[in-house]
């Protein structure tokens, strides 16, 4: 007792069956051709599909190559310019330094200036005292 196992034909075997047989020779031969058909469009479609990634791939390569030369140009301009640019950095850092001691100093001034004028508004403002004797007697009682 063994199992009879269906396997489909190919295209090209069901093509070639149908050449041999005469009875079912015309619907085979049309199968076989058509699938042969079917096939070919496929593989077409999968080697141009094949290519035109690999295409693609090969430009996007190109691409960021040439990005990272442009990047790697530029990184080697600025390590070129790096000890210019600490230098500036350096003295710009100094002037810095010179900035707040300056508004250090003109804050000293504002305030000491501030407070002169404060005690001379002060002193202004208070009555100076009369060089006649008073009129009322000042004495507390008891």
């Amino acid at each position: 007792m063994s199992e009879k196992v269906d396997t489909p034909l190919t295209p090209r075997e069901r093509l070639a069956r149908g050449l041999t047989y005469s009875a079912v020779g015309p619907v085979d031969v049309t199968r076989g051709v058509v699938g042969l058909g079917v096939n070919s469009a496929h593989s077409t479609a999968t080697e141009l599909r094949r290519r035109y990634r690999t295409g693609r791939l090969a430009r996007e390569i190109a691409a960021a190559q040439e990005t990272i030369a442009q990047e790697l140009a530029a990184a080697q301009e600025v390590v070129a310019n790096l000890p210019q640019v600490l230098q500036e950095a350096r003295r710009k850092q100094r002037r810095g330094k010179r900035k707040w001691v300056i508004a250090g100093v003109a804050t000293v001034v504002v305030l000491a200036g501030g407070a002169v004028a404060f005690s001379v508004v002060r002193r202004s403002a208070r009555p100076e005292p009369s060089p006649r004797p008073p009129s009322v007697d000042v004495q507390t009682r008891p």
